[in-house]
């Protein structure tokens, strides 16, 4: 059994914004920056594979948080926002043509304007995670981590979700060939000490 530590990327602009930002390479703040530079992965945890999104966002996190650089894979990116990218989640929301849903309401079939489902992004998931070899960190994005999340917890975008995706913290699911397994609270980051 490998466990695998889903740890969500500090804030953007976008982020603070309300903006949606998918697949948008955008960059850490520099409060964000301040906040993760302060923090460190549990003992626990250093030791680790340490894996992140290719997108800079994530890639910095993981450097500030670890010192160290992550490997990347194409398979943590965001999922793909399609024409909802870089737009307000709440004026698409207002409007009634845009189609706009919150996920918990998606089922992992539904499909924003020219991006993905939940089931493409747990499609390309999939084999990354039963690559993994031994216990790994990966900092990614929310979308990945509701997806990994949602299979872990038997949920299907069908309301709210059973979880709450929340920064600083590592949401850990225990992997066992193609189960997943959620361990039932998150783990809080650490106060860097040197």
């Amino acid at each position: 059994m490998i466990r695998l530590a889903l740890l969500r990327h500090g804030h953007t602009a976008w982020n603070r914004a309300g903006r949606i930002q998918g697949r948008s390479d955008i960059a850490l703040d520099d409060t964000a920056r301040a906040e993760l530079a302060a923090q460190a992965l549990p003992e626990d945890w250093q030791g680790a594979d340490l894996w992140s999104s290719p997108l800079q966002r994530a890639q910095e996190t993981a450097c500030l948080v670890t010192g160290r650089a992550p490997h990347t894979s194409p398979a943590l990116i965001e999922m793909n926002w399609g024409d909802w990218e870089g737009q307000h989640g709440t004026r698409l929301r207002a409007e009634p043509g845009s189609g706009f849903r919150d996920i918990e309401y998606w089922g992992w079939d539904y499909r924003p304007p020219g991006g993905e489902t939940p089931a493409e992004v747990w499609d390309r998931l999939r084999p990354w995670i039963a690559s993994l070899e031994r216990d790994s960190v990966a900092v990614c994005h929310i979308g990945i981590m509701r997806m990994i999340l949602a299979r872990a917890h038997s949920w299907n975008f069908d309301g709210p979700a059973p979880f709450q995706v929340k920064r600083n913290r590592l949401f850990v699911v225990e992997v066992d060939g193609a189960v997943l397994t959620p361990w039932h609270a998150p783990v809080r980051l650490e106060k860097r000490t040197s």
